[in-house]
């Protein structure tokens, strides 16, 4: 993509950059009931949010391209922001973050893997699995804070996935045309492994919240379809 495409999603960042600034945090004096396995799925969360991101940008950094890396920061202290966010409702719920999970540190060791490509696949794995616990969050709970900090943190993410695909897309593109849908095949067997283990680990929280293993699954899978399309160069680009 060129640099000028990225500069509109520069663009974007700084401006979602500034509305959080002006906008006010949710009154957290107002207290969250988490239910003890909704509070033990948003530590799990939380830890996740809050990774080591030094790798990626050094991989961005090497690509060339200073509007995709400037834009890419920012898209990281979005997800900073919201590990800030879960932890503050966690708090506010009684609990305090976790350390960290067993799953996150099995992600941060994949994340290893060379290339920025590679990377950016494996965030697209965990972003469309946020996509749709944070839905499930949003507006399976009964607690207003609890639905109002995943509805902030749901409308950052779905501004995730069309970022990712608009550099995955241009990076697939530079493979030849016999490698790029087994590519993308490899990527959608990663999203069953992944969308099954958090489908396992986080089960009783999705009960509680009214949506089942079997169908948080399957919603994940369904949803992939597009933004698949999208890095092949198949289908539209994803909107942003």
């Amino acid at each position: 993509m060129s640099a000028s495409g990225f500069a509109v999603w520069l663009r974007h960042f700084e401006t979602e950059r500034d509305r959080r600034a002006a906008r006010p945090d949710p009154r957290w004096e107002s207290g969250a009931a988490l239910p003890p396995a909704v509070r033990a799925s948003v530590q799990r969360f939380q830890a996740g949010e809050d990774g080591d991101s030094s790798a990626l940008f050094a991989k961005a950094d090497a690509a060339g391209d200073p509007e995709y890396t400037a834009a890419l920061r920012l898209f990281v202290a979005e997800e900073k922001n919201h590990a800030r966010l879960l932890a503050r409702l966690l708090e506010a719920g009684g609990a305090k973050p976790q350390a960290g999970h067993w799953s996150d540190a099995a992600f941060a060791r994949l994340r290893r893997v060379r290339g920025l490509r590679a990377e950016l696949l494996l965030l697209m794995v965990a972003e469309m699995v946020a996509l749709r616990y944070y839905r499930a969050l949003r507006d399976g709970t009964d607690d207003p804070l609890t639905s109002e900090v995943a509805g902030r943190i749901l409308a950052d993410e779905e501004h995730h996935v069309p970022f990712h695909c608009a550099r995955l897309r241009a990076s697939v593109a530079e493979l030849p045309r016999a490698a790029r849908r087994p590519l993308l095949a490899g990527w959608r067997v990663m999203l069953l492994g992944a969308v099954l283990i958090v489908a396992a680990d986080h089960g009783r929280a999705l009960r509680g919240l009214g949506v089942g293993r079997g169908r948080f699954v399957a919603d994940v899978l369904r949803s992939a379809g597009p933004p698949a399309a999208a890095i092949l160069g198949t289908g539209e680009p994803v909107n942003r």
